[in-house]
């Protein structure tokens, strides 16, 4: 797939799924901007693409914060001149009792999740229209597809994330902008690696595939609908989980 010529965002870029999804577009051939809350961690991630001759800049990014979006969002545009494929990668959860979660725990899923998703969608669409050309790419979850245990509120923020994934394909296909959404399963990111062992071993024994995903396995997936490969795929949601969900 190849993405020569294209400049690319990436948000949550500075590790995990985000990171190997800078990777893996810079490595079809786009210029990547790349965008997180770590500076340390989006400075390297974006240092270690220059030095594999990729073009790729770091402008730091809080997705739940309305200026540092637009303020991300310039910086882009002023770097790139446009913006051809955004890779709405950013978010965050935790596990615990729906029971147990404290209101502040709901809003800062949500933020996250889906508001954070909403406005990066928001800052980039309008330039994609005038163009008549672009692609957005949003990452939900498998739990919001069939919801999970210990994360009710974030199955909430996910699914939100389908649904605003699907209305938005639908207003933009007339401008001929794709919009998907990538549904990964348990990955062994960062996060994944706070999780108590006995827990991550459940994960990867009731999947098919008997294995956590590879942040690179969700990247490949985010490369698709980026490429010229699915020109006629719009509002459509993979799941990338060695079949531990298979919605239809």
């Amino acid at each position: 797939m190849k993405l020569q010529g294209k400049a690319a965002v990436v948000t949550g870029a500075a590790s995990g799924i985000g990171r190997a999804t800078a990777q893996a577009l810079a490595a079809a051939g786009a210029s990547v901007v790349l965008g997180d809350v770590n500076e340390q961690g989006g400075e390297a991630a974006a240092a270690e693409l220059r030095a594999r001759g990729s073009a790729a800049d770091f402008v730091r990014l809080d997705v739940t914060d309305a200026a540092s979006v637009d303020a991300f969002r310039d910086a882009a545009l002023a770097r790139r001149g446009g913006i051809d494929i955004v890779a709405s990668v950013a978010g965050w959860g935790r596990t615990e009792p729906f029971v147990q979660n404290a209101p502040e725990f709901w809003r800062k899923l949500i933020d996250l999740n889906l508001l954070g998703t909403i406005a990066v969608a928001r800052a980039f669409v309008e330039p994609m229209m005038a163009r008549k050309s672009g692609k957005i790419v949003t990452v939900a979850s498998d739990a919001g597809r069939v919801g999970s245990l210990g994360e009710t509120v974030y199955s909430g923020a996910k699914g939100g994330v389908i649904a605003f994934t699907k209305g938005l394909a639908r207003e933009m296909a007339r401008y001929n902008v794709n919009v998907n959404c990538v549904c990964p399963g348990p990955t062994d990111t960062p996060l994944m690696a706070a999780v108590p062992e006995k827990i991550k071993e459940a994960f990867a024994r009731v999947t098919p595939m008997r294995r956590l995903a590879r942040p690179a396995e969700v990247a490949d997936a985010i490369l698709f609908f980026a490429s010229p490969r699915s020109d006629f795929v719009t509002g459509q949601v993979l799941s990338v989980s060695g079949g531990l969900t298979m919605a239809g």
